[in-house]
């Protein structure tokens, strides 16, 4: 089972890529989207099947994160920052 840091290092964000928004795994899909998903009751079996490029580790990191902002922990210094090339 992964660590809390090894998940947190599936979030990545980039200026130049949604805003600057944290995405999973630089593949260009907003974290906010899955926990979107998750709220709406899609279950993760269906987001993984919908979304195969995704690992269920993806989505735990997602939640990591979430839970992680919603306490109050400076989860963006964490993130790391890529320029683009």
């Amino acid at each position: 089972m992964p660590t809390n840091p090894e998940l947190l290092r599936r979030i990545t964000a980039r200026p130049g890529v949604f805003g600057g928004k944290p995405i999973i795994r630089d593949l260009r899909i907003a974290v906010e989207h899955v926990l979107g998903m998750l709220a709406a009751g899609d279950s993760v079996e269906t987001i993984l099947r919908e979304y195969p490029i995704l690992e269920p580790e993806d989505i735990q990191a997602c939640l990591l994160f979430a839970h992680r902002s919603m306490a109050g922990e400076h989860v963006y210094e964490r993130v790391p920052v890529r320029e683009a090339s």
